[in-house]
């Protein structure tokens, strides 16, 4: 499948440029060009009304949800088109909002959940962060161990949860809760969508190595959420989240590699701006970077089709996740060393995220690049480590016998 053709997706891409040309300014470079934080939040929030307004979040979403009732296809025109301008495609929060919890509710949710949440993320009333990961509990998610209890009405939730991205930014949370102690691990686990805003709520911000707190582990002390605030069935909720984190590993398969290519582009740029190109085994891994870069936008490819012939995401979600995020760790490790020992010294601002890519149209600064590095660290940990990818393809695609589990 080749996004570039087709009238559909050409009249789109007309739209989508004729949309940039209106909204941003001439001078434009791209938001990694703008050189504060505070400058690119804000320019962030406003260029997100804008996507929000016409019709541009939750692009391939049911207009009566909120969304744009457009087709992945054109979802992939739209992140190629924004990508070659330097834009985001949405705003922070919206990576679990969007992707992960609203993909999962068109699934899940009932109609009653889907009318009043869906609406709400587009808009930006609703600010998601996810609750998956606990102290003991990280790749092996079924031993978490945070309980919710129905007490009339409303679910009674205590424990806690870590490593939750953008937490302090967030209103709302999903999260998954021990609902069935008695049960054996998976089996007794529900999905859950609370309300951070409560008195039975802490958000503690964990420092990173980058000076950043992206990072926040939450506290709940009886936090209570609506007993219908719950997705799928009680005690059902590992095939829910299932389904999230098929979404949250695979569903920008098609659209990633478009920002990878852009942050590979201003690699090959800097090396050769260094001379570092003409060095034989430099060259050999950018071309190696370039090679991996092409086989992830054709994987993207394939697996959009399959998306589009069979309706879901398989197994090719631990595919693209363990394929872009290993490349990603080996490219952010070689931009470190064409940079030299100019890495030991941080000048420029980081990414604004911490996923991922830099920011498109960021600068070849030492900051940038440090900061790309980090992320890239832990692609290869978040949303299932290489080693769990590894597993559930062996497993589930190979056939191959179940990797020995501990004896309790």
């Amino acid at each position: 499948m080749d996004p570039r053709h087709g009238p559909g997706a050409d009249a789109f891409r007309i739209r989508i440029r004729r949309l940039i040309a209106e909204n941003l300014p001439d001078a434009w470079h791209g938001i990694g060009a703008i050189a504060t934080r505070e400058e690119a939040d804000a320019f962030v929030e406003g260029w997100r009304r804008i996507l929000a307004g016409n019709g541009l979040l939750g692009v391939s979403w049911p207009k009566e949800y909120g969304g744009g009732g457009f087709t992945k296809l054109e979802q992939v025109v739209l992140v190629e088109e924004l990508a070659r301008v330097g834009v985001p495609t949405m705003g922070y929060n919206d990576t679990f909002g969007i992707k992960m919890l609203g993909g999962t509710l068109l699934v899940w949710g009932t109609e009653e959940q889907k009318r009043y949440f869906l609406p709400r993320i587009i808009s930006g009333d609703d600010r998601w962060c996810q609750g998956f990961s606990e102290p003991g509990s990280g790749s092996d998610l079924a031993s978490l161990s945070t309980r919710a209890v129905l007490d009339g009405d409303s679910w009674m939730i205590n424990g806690q949860k870590l490593w939750t991205s953008r937490a302090l930014e967030a209103n709302r949370m999903f999260l998954l809760a021990r609902t069935n102690p008695a049960a054996s691990k998976n089996r007794g686990i529900s999905f859950l969508l609370l309300d951070l805003e409560q008195p039975g709520v802490e958000i503690r911000p964990v420092r990173q190595l980058s000076g950043d707190s992206e990072f926040n582990e939450v506290f709940f002390d009886r936090a209570t959420t609506p007993a219908d605030h719950i997705v799928g069935e009680v005690d059902g909720g590992w095939a829910v989240a299932s389904t999230l984190l098929g979404l949250e590993r695979g569903e920008e398969a098609a659209t990633n590699p478009i920002l990878f290519r852009a942050e590979l582009d201003r690699l090959l740029q800097m090396a050769s701006d260094r001379g570092r190109s003409s060095d034989p085994v430099v060259r050999d891994r950018l071309a190696s970077a370039y090679v991996r870069c092409e086989v992830m936008r054709f994987l993207g490819l394939r697996i959009l089709t399959a998306v589009l012939n069979n309706g879901r995401l398989g197994a090719e979600a631990s595919i693209s996740k363990l394929y872009w995020s290993e490349y990603h760790r080996d490219v952010t490790r070689l931009a470190l060393d064409v940079l030299g020992p100019e890495a030991l010294q941080m000048e420029g601002r980081l990414p604004l995220r911490a996923f991922r890519t830099d920011d498109p149209g960021a600068p070849n600064t030492t900051g940038s690049w440090l900061g790309a590095f980090y992320n890239g660290v832990a692609d290869t940990i978040y949303a299932g480590t290489s080693e769990v990818q590894r597993n559930i393809l062996g497993e589930t695609v190979l056939g191959l016998p179940r990797e020995p589990r501990p004896v309790s």
